[in-house]
């Protein structure tokens, strides 16, 4: 005879709710961790972030023929979430810092007095009094559109120089404290974006106006930012064009130094108090010192373009990565606040940069 089995009524029983309540607890909460155990803080987290969207960006400007620090910069943006997680901060500190110090001081291995003095007096006297209008340019359109010197000194100095690598350099000696990380984004966004259409477009309204290989090299040269996009903007004219346009852009990456000592006496240090004595305004960040030196031994020593061609990858890489590290730094909210206004200073002193080298290409060739 078979017995017929009969259901329980779990919900009317308060002692096995309790207990399957107690069951879903303990399945439910996090393990313990071991008594005095605590979460290591290290660079890897941030660090390992940064790499993996470098190597993407790297890709993608391979795949699809578009400027790398540009796509570092927008894919740091769409990953700035990461930045709300305190076990990111140290490692994109320390790829925002280390890697552009590091980046800049090996930028000087592209350099020599030589390819400078090659440049001849008139030439380089002229150059550098495009860098100052340029660079004074990028301080007044802050002022008209109401944002801080701070902002113009970066969008001028960028302008002026060599692009992203002279606004990062720049940028450690204004501070954080100054000037907020999300205006540096979209000034860095900005002046990659200008870099890249004047690579495609200088080239063109060279060849339309009939300028000469050395006028089209020294406009190129001269007028646009990024160190690879004057260069390739120079060969896109001609071949003896992109030799001049080398020689003029990298005596303008050897004005970085300069640049960086000056705007440090002129505003002082982030980390300096307010009325430091000049002796400690005068101290020099160690790897503009750097730069100095291997830009010196570089002139000194002839190194082989395997070493050289080396050195700029590995530059441009750690570049890269301290972009990345940046952008994800930078809070998107800040970004909606300040709209447009950050970009305008880089545009203005992009076209005071296109007309006055113009104007020395009409003068002085």
């Amino acid at each position: 005879m078979q017995v017929k089995r009969q259901e329980i009524d779990w919900d009317s029983l308060p002692a096995a709710g309790d207990l399957f309540g107690e069951m879903y607890l303990a399945e439910a909460a996090p393990a313990p961790e071991p008594q005095g155990a605590k979460p290591r803080d290290t660079i890897f987290q941030g660090l390992a972030v940064c790499a993996i969207a470098a190597g993407a960006a790297a890709w993608l400007s391979e795949h699809y023929n578009f400027p790398i620090i540009l796509l570092g910069l927008l894919i740091g943006l769409s990953l700035s979430f990461i930045a709300r997680d305190p076990r990111s901060h140290k490692g994109l500190d320390f790829a925002s810092r280390t890697c552009l110090r590091f980046g800049v001081v090996l930028l000087g291995l592209q350099v020599t007095f030589e390819q400078i003095g090659s440049l001849g007096v008139e030439p380089f006297a002229a150059l550098a009094a495009i860098m100052t209008v340029t660079f004074l340019a990028g301080i007044l359109g802050a002022r008209l559109v109401g944002q801080s010197r701070y902002t113009g000194i970066l969008a001028g100095g960028a302008t002026a120089i060599c692009g992203a690598s002279a606004a990062m350099a720049l940028y450690g000696i204004i501070g954080r404290e100054r000037l907020n990380q999300s205006q540096f984004a979209i000034t860095l966004v900005v002046v990659s974006l200008a870099s890249a259409l004047a690579m495609s477009l200088y080239p063109i309204l060279a060849e339309y106006l009939e300028l000469s290989d050395q006028q089209a090299g020294f406009l190129i040269g001269a007028s646009i930012h990024d160190v690879a996009q004057a260069i390739g903007g120079g060969y896109a004219f001609s071949e003896s064009a992109g030799s001049y346009a080398a020689i003029v852009k990298l005596s303008r990456v050897a004005m970085l130094a300069p640049v960086v000592i000056i705007t440090g006496l002129v505003i002082g240090n982030a980390d300096q108090a307010e009325g430091s004595p000049l002796w400690k305004r005068l101290a020099l960040p160690w790897f503009i010192v750097a730069f100095f030196a291997v830009v010196l031994v570089n002139s000194l020593v002839s190194m082989p373009d395997p070493v050289r061609d080396s050195a700029l990858s590995l530059s441009k890489g750690l570049l890269l990565i301290a972009v990345i590290a940046t952008a994800m730094r930078s809070r998107m909210d800040l970004l909606m606040e300040t709209g447009v206004r950050p970009a305008i200073p880089v545009l203005i002193a992009t076209l005071t940069s296109l007309a006055a080298s113009f104007a020395v290409v009409m003068l002085l060739f």
